[in-house]
């Protein structure tokens, strides 16, 4: 982390000159640029969650105030939940960003199944162009089609996996079927990201098939912040931002090592994201982890948005949705995890003596709209009760 207050006050000066939201949020707190001299004048600056930044770009389309590069310079725009358009600015520390590629080992003769959505998420792309980056291969397989992946991989010697641990499992699972052992089998390098990467699993890909792994941690708003190496608990952080952890109440840092919300300062000076709350729970430690921040591990969520599949589900999505039925009183997305894969259930409390025909189906679109997650089922009950979460997560992770 050199020069680190430097790039502080590089990035908090050109972003309160040139970004209209930026300045926009300092002078509401009462602050200038000038008084964002070191780190510690960071918690100076309220922080921003997801649910501030939604309404900022819906008060100043389409980029919310914080695009501080001409639109047509954006090679990619994406959409988030909510929604709000995510550009995709030149990156401006590219080395940063390879840094999971290259722990893993990705490099020239590498062919890689990248199994990540490709389209209106950036998770495909960016995976894409980190593996080019490294010198690999790329087949840009996206998510599903097992059987098919799973013949690619074979017919062309497929030697590395990007994705979601849970789907090389299944992958896996399929492989066995067939008598392929782990010694036959070409894929050895992995690197997964958008859920959690359990002991049991990394048990299995490395010790049982011989791979190398690590898992990455970042959000569509940030795109990477860190991944796992085999030789510390936890993430290390990449360079390309600066991680505080805070108290989710004050926006004040708490004590090293101690539990707070994921607060992220991003230096990419296109698209400045100063002080944003991730709404994940973590800590940080005192030393640093090969010159880099060491974030110690993920403890949850301090809202009430739930990553499934890889995106995020917020009660706002489904009450927005269940909003198109006046027959609906009450709404409850419940996440369980039966053989390692997520399935939504809504749960549906109709209004006295309101008939349900036709509201299960077109329920299902509308959420799929607004929350861009498959709904498993629907389920309607009597009685919901008063103090149900509206998003309830009740997946085991071994």
């Amino acid at each position: 982390m050199k020069n680190i207050n430097e790039k502080i006050r590089n990035l908090v000066a050109h972003a309160y000159e040139n970004a209209p939201a930026v300045k926009q949020r300092f002078d509401e707190a009462g602050i200038t640029s000038d008084d964002i001299q070191t780190v510690a004048d960071l918690s100076k600056i309220p922080v921003m969650n997801k649910d501030e930044l939604i309404a900022m770009h819906q008060q100043n389309p389409p980029f919310g105030g914080f695009l501080t590069i001409n639109p047509d310079d954006l090679p990619r725009i994406y959409i988030s939940p909510g929604p709000i358009f995510d550009p995709q600015p030149p990156s401006e520390d590219i080395e940063s960003g390879l840094a999971p590629f290259k722990y893993v080992g990705f490099g020239r003769g590498d062919r890689v199944l990248n199994t990540f959505m490709y389209h209106l998420t950036p998770a495909g792309m960016l995976l894409d162009e980190g593996l080019q980056a490294c010198g690999a291969t790329v087949l840009p397989t996206g998510p599903g089609n097992t059987d098919l992946q799973i013949m690619m991989a074979l017919k062309l010697g497929v030697t590395g996996f990007v994705g979601q641990p849970s789907y090389l499992m299944t992958i896996l699972d399929k492989i066995e079927e067939q008598g392929i052992s782990p010694d036959t089998f070409t894929i050895k390098k992995a690197l997964f990201s958008a859920e959690p990467y359990t002991p049991s699993q990394k048990a299995r890909f490395e010790n049982e098939w011989g791979m190398t792994t690590t898992s990455a941690y970042g959000t569509a708003d940030l795109g990477f912040l860190g991944f796992t190496v085999n030789y510390a608990d936890g993430f290390v952080l990449t360079d390309a931002n600066y991680v505080q952890i805070v108290d989710p109440e004050t926006g004040q840092d708490v004590a090293v090592g101690e539990i707070g919300e994921i607060v992220v300062t991003t230096f990419n000076k296109a698209y400045p994201m100063i002080r944003f709350g991730t709404g994940d729970l973590g800590a940080i430690g005192a030393e640093l982890l090969d010159g880099h921040q060491h974030l110690l591990g993920l403890y949850g969520r301090s809202g009430d948005a739930i990553k499934v599949r890889g995106m995020f589900l917020h009660p706002n999505q489904l009450k927005m949705a269940a909003a198109q039925f006046p027959n609906i009183e009450k709404i409850q997305a419940v996440i369980t995890r039966p053989e390692n894969k997520d399935v939504i259930v809504l749960r549906v409390q109709l209004k006295a003596d309101a008939d349900n025909s036709g509201i299960a189906d077109k329920l299902k679109e509308l959420a799929r709209q607004a929350v861009r997650l498959r709904i498993d089922d629907v389920v309607f009950v009597d009685d919901m009760g008063e103090n149900e979460r509206t998003v309830k997560d009740e997946r085991q992770w071994d």
